[in-house]
């Protein structure tokens, strides 16, 4: 059942993640694409912009793909934890805690995630299992 539970918490947070990174490279599901979010990120001073959101949206992206798969899963880990750490001080630090304020609640729980799975390993039902 532990393995099965990774399964779960991979699938639901690898594939979320790469919503968000879709959202910063392709401007899909509502996103603003590159452009928009590198002015987003023009205007919280992280510089260059479009160049920064290329990075964020693909280590949300790929990173998501890799820890959905369970493959290389320390460094998707790695990959989406410091996209949140990221969120979490140039965003959402200076609402509180609490995401209805559009605080840091769901960054840290995510960044806890991708971390806690990067330690504990991706599971049996991972290609981490099968290729090594």
């Amino acid at each position: 059942m532990l393995d099965l539970g990774l399964l779960l918490i991979r699938l639901v947070v690898g594939l979320s993640f790469m919503a968000h990174g879709a959202q910063k490279l392709f401007g899909s599901f509502g996103g603003h694409g590159l452009k928009g979010t590198g002015g987003f990120f023009e205007s919280i001073g992280i510089k260059p912009g479009v160049a920064m959101a290329l990075l964020a949206g693909l280590a949300e992206f790929a990173g998501g793909a890799l820890f959905a798969a369970g493959l290389f899963t320390p460094l998707a880990g790695a990959a989406l934890a410091g996209t949140m750490l990221v969120a979490i001080f140039k965003v959402h630090a200076p609402n509180g805690f609490w995401a209805s304020n559009n605080g840091y609640e769901l960054n840290l729980t995510l960044l806890a995630v991708a971390v806690g799975v990067a330690l504990t390993g991706a599971g049996a039902y991972s290609l981490d299992a099968l290729f090594f």
